[in-house]
Parts: C-alpha cells; structure tokens; sequence
C-alpha cells in the first residue's frame, strides 16, 4: 500500500503546487476518516483538492454552495408526494439531497444561517439524516471538506465551538511559493481529471490498518499530558476535548501509516498537532478579528502547548 500513498500524494501535487505537508494532511484527515475544515481565501485551491481527492480515490463527489438563504432541506433532501389516479399511487418518496456523496465540498460554510450549518454538522457526526421521521444512511465512506472565508469578511456567521470540535483538522492552503505558482502557470493539462488510484475497498482497507497501527501507553500518556495541560492552564479560552484526544491519537497513527511505520511515536503526534487542534483552543469571538485563514492567533496557541510539554517526560 505505501506505493499506491506514494503515487496519490504524487498525483495530489500535480493539480496542487508546492503545498506537500497540506496535501499530507488532507490525506490523513481522510484515512482517521474524519472531517477536514479549510479556511482560506478565494481561488486558493480548495474546490481544486476536493476534486483531485475524489478522483484519486474514486469517490463520488458533490459540491454545495453555502449562502444565507439556503434551507437544510435544500442539503440534506426532501420527501416529494406523488399524486396518482388510485389511493395505492399515493405516496412520499424521498429525493435525496447533495449531501448523499461520498466526498462533499460545503463551500463557504460560514454564509449559511446557524440552522443549516447545524444540519450539515450533525449529518457529519451521526453519519445519517433524518427526515419525516425516516433515518437515511450516507454513503460510507463519507468525506466532508468545508471551507470557510476569513471572519472579517461581510455575511459570515462564525462557527461556534462546539461545532468547530467536530472538524477532524484544520487547514490552509495559502499563496503558493514563486516557483510553484509559475509551474501552474505553465501547465497546459491542469483541467485534465486525475486518474483512480485507490478504489473505495482499498480505502476502507486502508483505514482499518489505521486503527491497527500500534500506540504504546508512553504515547497515549504524551497526548493526555498534552490535553491536560490545555484544561489546567487558563491561557487556553477553550481546554481540548475527549473528542480532541481520540483526533490526536488516530491523526498520529494515519501520519504514521503514510510514513510507512508500523506505530505511532511522538514525532507524529506534533506534525498533525498544530491542525487538529488550533481551530478547537481559541473561542469564535477570539477569532472574530481574524483577517487571514491561518487565524495566526490560534496557531501561536496551539505550538505554545506543543513546547510546553515534553515528551521525554511521558
């Protein structure tokens, strides 16, 4: 399997310049089978990566445009009545929404309204929507990218905490370095789809070998030091949940599993630190503020507690 990682990560770099370590985390987002959050400008790649991840692995894929007067109903589906000639014609059938994909692009999250946002977030936990009374499954395996604009931009409605934690990591994506935005530039082939190089039974293959990555309890004792540290020191608006330790240990073992490792060790843990847990240490009105994606602020936060704690130590 660590070829066919190394030829996805190859092929995620064509369409995406000079952004390895995002691409090696948005891969990792989707082996931990979480939920990836990307805040970032416009025209910086982002419906780009969703795509090029989709076709790599080939997944199905569906983009929804988040604006203020988009309706759950609108995401997630709608039971249609059928009028016929004869009482037994009568009957609901359910249409189902953008959101039963396999891989979603929620573009521009923060536009929708609180209700909307909160549909789509409980779909990401629960894994199924519910409609009328009737529970409908999502496909497995299931892969949200959300993006968000900067805060400080018109028509947003920052995300509050409680729904923040339930974003796997958070990334951006940024300006690409002068070398890499002039390869772009010169590509002649960049609207050309990627080629499958990871069917969906290989995935789900993948992601249970994750899981069966190994950590030893020196590990486990570094992560819970290191959430620890966030709920007995004040300089944390937000201490880091049960929900954010389970991200660190599973991100530590997919890291480790692209790495071509056998266990996880405390190196893994601090490559994927910084973007599993700066969006969930600062408060939403904290972030108001915020001009750029980085959301500089809480990124100081988060390798203020990395350096805190020393894994020598656990």
């Amino acid at each position: 399997m660590r070829s066919e990682i190394e030829k996805s990560l190859h092929a995620l770099g064509e369409k995406i310049l000079g952004k390895e370590h995002q691409l090696k985390l948005a891969l990792t987002c989707l082996l931990s089978n979480g939920h990836l959050l990307i805040e970032d400008l416009p025209g910086m790649g982002k419906t780009t990566l969703s795509h090029a991840l989709s076709q790599v692995f080939g997944l199905q894929y569906s983009r929804i445009q988040f604006t203020s007067d988009l309706l759950p109903s609108d995401m997630l589906g709608v039971n249609i009545f059928h009028s016929g000639e004869t009482n037994t014609d009568k009957q609901f059938s359910f249409r189902h929404g953008p959101i039963f994909s396999q891989v979603v692009l929620a573009d521009e999250l923060n536009r929708a309204s609180p209700k909307t946002q909160s549909a789509l977030l409980e779909a990401m936990e629960e894994r199924q929507v519910s409609i009328d009374g009737t529970t409908h499954a999502l496909p497995s395996p299931f892969f949200v990218i959300a993006t968000q604009n900067p805060s400080s931009q018109s028509g947003t409605y920052p995300l509050p905490e409680s729904q923040l934690d339930r974003f796997f990591m958070r990334i951006s994506l940024g300006y690409p370095q002068w070398d890499a935005e002039k390869a772009m530039l010169k590509q002649t082939n960049s609207t050309t789809p990627l080629e499958q190089i990871i069917d969906e039974r290989r995935l789900k293959a993948m992601q249970q070998e994750v899981n069966n990555i190994h950590a030893s309890d020196a590990l486990i004792h570094y992560i819970l030091m290191l959430v620890n540290e966030s709920r007995n020191n004040g300089a944390y608006p937000n201490p880091l949940s049960p929900r954010a330790s389970r991200a660190l240990l599973q991100g530590a073992k997919a890291w480790a599993f692209i790495s071509n490792k056998a266990f996880a060790t405390p190196e893994d843990v601090q490559a994927v630190f910084t973007a599993i847990t700066a969006h969930r240490l600062s408060s939403s009105q904290h972030n108001e503020g915020a001009t750029f994606g980085d959301n500089a602020s809480s990124i100081v936060l988060s390798r203020q507690l990395l350096e805190s704690v020393d894994p020598l130590a656990a």
